[in-house]
């Protein structure tokens, strides 16, 4: 047999080496789900042609052979699969009329598949998985077969033509000649990965389910409870006609954005190929770079699938049509700040009818009934977005208001309480995140709520009254509350970013706040997510490079606060949508690719996206002394200036200061290495420091601190 839903064609070795070529091309075909095209065909035609040689040449043909295996969590497929003499081979066929040349990125194609295997595929974990790349006109191949240097059991990438692929095999079989045979449910092996959020969304606006890309079968992970939940909350206010609003809080890394992507495209597809008419929801988040950077990968893997049905449509098209789903909360706010009286009189908001039409039972409000806010703890204070309207904005608002009585927080509620009929409103939460000054943090949710809409239903999860959430004083503001829910699953507790760890968030924490068990989380999980220390730019950069396999990304990350980066040849990446775009997403060829670790990003640049390996310069801006924090900026070019004082701003400072460096330390999927750079110890002649902002006792005891819980030096 060959028809199988997770593949176009599956057969025994001699099965198929007895089969007519035809024969099997028309099963390929009838498993194919399209139009296939005429290039696709003769590639089957001649990949058919080149295995079944191959295979009639093996004295033991005790084998399994899979076209077109599919890997339909991350929308990928492998050209053939061989399992045989319990090692799995991943070949990819690269079709070129006679083109004798091997590209880096086919090399880096075929890798991909083999580590997503290794990954995130039960049945391979422990397996032999072994690339090779076929472009049949390649005249050389590779004879030596060398294991990765990290001992995973993936072979590092084979190449080949046609004619050589037999004796690529025979080395793989001479090199592995006794491993245990592979099981016979490989072809259904559970499948569970946890991709890069980029590849989140562009399986979700596909209409998968968070089930299908994230580690749902790892114990403790609640991500499809936590949206169920979610999705239940919405149908109850539908149902009662009712205002309501879920906290949905989580560790960095647990999925949050993943839920709310997931919650939207659920809600509005509700399973059908076009949306449900009046059943909107949209996802919204005030992080430019976040929303950039999701919505240019989604628009480019739209332009692209549609140029390969032939189907014309402009790329700006693609990008219009990804902005239905995700959008930037100023936006959002800005198109109900429109619909105001101003001057506001008596500090209460009041639609002026000349500015807007009720639009059915939606009123004034917006056309969604559901609006998701990732990253709500960043909403603005009264007194930033007052300050913020009265000048008339930045954001291409020239509308000034003022003035204006609500904190961002309250606006967006009331927004949603001009519907007539009902309304939920998603809050996304991380704890201990908010890095600009002038955001108000969770505690401003309820007191709005508190104060102006008491009529709406709150759910929430018991940790939302945990201290990184509104310093603890969560169940005080919501005593009196009589609309409160308890929902335990409304809490993301594991990291699913962090794949091969879960205690990272835990090591952070304790790194952070000095406490007696870092030593103990960093041994524990070092053994599967290596953290290194280094007081070298280059040996860090090295270590990177090592690290990193196929299209997987580095990069540098720094905080806004940091100052002394260029002697390392560090330069902070500019801001700008465009810049974080190019940083994140365009490839290891282009040097403005976070991959060239020349441009470093901060905190504002990376919250809510990550990458594989990081490297974390830690500046003097913040520094350990006898179990604290003390916390610089650097002033006039010239000094560091310590932030003391216990105003409330200077407080708040300090807060996101600390904040930065605990976004900065959950950003790497797969490890992480710190880089504390070394003074400079030099003087002039007549006695004075050579460099008077990079001193000993900048860095020295923030090193040595580190290196006291136990992370290893390089």
């Amino acid at each position: 047999m060959s028809n199988h839903p997770r593949c176009m064609y599956k057969n025994n070795f001699i099965d198929f080496i007895s089969k007519d070529k035809m024969h099997v091309y028309g099963e390929l075909s009838a498993n194919y789900h399209g139009e296939s095209q005429t290039t696709s065909r003769e590639a089957w035609l001649e990949e058919i042609v080149i295995m079944q040689d191959v295979l009639s040449k093996l004295e033991d043909k005790n084998g399994q052979i899979i076209f077109e295996y599919d890997i339909p969590r991350l929308g990928k497929r492998i050209d053939v699969v061989l399992l045989y003499k319990g090692i799995i081979f991943c070949i990819e066929f690269k079709v070129r009329t006679e083109d004798k040349e091997i590209y880096a990125a086919d090399v880096d194609q075929v890798l991909d598949y083999a580590l997503d295997l290794k990954n995130f595929h039960k049945l391979s974990e422990e397996k032999v998985i072994v690339p090779i790349l076929v472009a049949p006109y390649y005249e050389k191949f590779t004879s030596v077969v060398q294991g990765s240097v990290y001992h995973d059991r993936v072979v590092n990438p084979l190449l080949t033509g046609k004619n050589h692929i037999y004796d690529v095999i025979k080395g793989v079989l001479d090199r592995f000649p006794n491993e245990a045979p592979v099981d016979s449910n490989w072809v259904i092996s559970p499948y569970a990965p946890t991709p890069t959020i980029i590849e989140a969304a562009r399986s979700l606006y596909e209409n998968h389910t968070v089930e299908d890309i994230t580690k749902h079968e790892a114990d403790g992970v609640n991500i499809d409870k936590t949206i169920n939940c979610i999705l239940n909350v919405i149908k109850r206010s539908k149902a009662n006609l009712e205002k309501s609003i879920c906290f949905v809080t989580g560790v960095p890394g647990a999925g949050k954005t993943l839920v709310g992507l997931d919650v939207a495209i659920k809600q509005t597809y509700q399973g059908q190929d076009d949306p449900v008419e009046d059943e909107g929801a949209v996802y919204l988040s005030g992080n430019g770079p976040l929303v950039a950077v999701l919505t240019e990968a989604l628009a480019r893997d739209n332009y692209k699938k549609a140029r390969e049905k032939k189907v014309q449509k402009k790329f700006t098209d693609s990008k219009r049509e990804v902005s239905k789903s995700i959008q930037m909360i100023h936006r959002y706010r800005d198109n109900m700040l429109a619909k105001i009286k101003i001057p506001v009189e008596n500090e209460v908001l009041e639609i002026d009818p000349e500015k807007a039409l009720k639009n059915g039972e939606s009123g004034f409000g917006e056309v969604e009934h559901v609006a998701i806010f990732d990253e709500a703890q960043r909403s603005w204070t009264h007194k930033r977005l007052a300050d913020y309207l009265k000048r008339g904005g930045t954001y291409g608002n020239k509308l000034k208001v003022p003035n204006f009585p609500m904190s961002e927080a309250a606006f967006l509620i009331w927004s949603l309480d001009q519907r007539e009929d009902w309304a939920t409103i998603v809050c996304l939460v991380g704890g201990g995140q908010e890095i600009n000054t002038g955001e108000a943090g969770i505690s401003e949710w309820i007191k709005a709520i508190n104060d102006r809409f008491p009529h709406w239903q709150i759910y929430i999860s018991p940790r939302l009254t945990d201290k990184e959430y509104a310093e603890g004083k969560i169940d005080e503001l919501l005593v009196a509350n009589k609309n409160v829910h308890n929902e335990e699953d409304l809490h993301l507790s594991v990291p699913v970013r962090a794949i091969r760890v879960e205690n990272l968030y835990k090591f952070v924490q304790s790194l952070l706040n000095f406490e007696d068990n870092a030593r103990d989380l960093y041994n524990e999980i070092n053994k599967k997510y290596p953290i290194k220390l280094t007081r070298d730019m280059e040996t860090a950069r090295k270590w990177l490079r090592e690290q990193v396999r196929g299209s997987e990304r580095t990069g540098v990350l720094v905080t806004k606060e940091a100052a002394r980066f260029k002697p390392l040849a560090i330069q902070i990446l500019p801001s700008g949508d465009e810049n974080a775009i190019h940083w994140f997403l365009d490839d290891k060829t282009d040097t403005r690719s976070s991959n060239y670790l020349e441009d470093a990003a901060t905190e504002i640049q990376v919250q809510g996206l990550e990458l594989d390996y990081t490297c974390l310069m830690w500046d003097a801006d913040m520094r350990y002394d006898n179990g604290k924090w003390r916390f610089y900026s650097f002033k006039g070019n010239t000094k560091w200036v310590e932030q003391t004082g216990n105003s409330e701003s200077n407080n708040e400072k300090r807060k996101y200061m600390l904040n930065a460096y605990r976004v900065l330390l959950t950003r790497a999927r797969f490890g992480m290495i710190i880089c504390v750079p070394k003074e400079n110890p030099n003087k002039t002649l007549t006695g004075f420091w050579e460099d008077s902002t990079r001193l000993p006792e900048y860095y020295d005891s923030t090193y040595n601190y580190l290196k006291s819980l136990g992370i290893e030096e390089i």
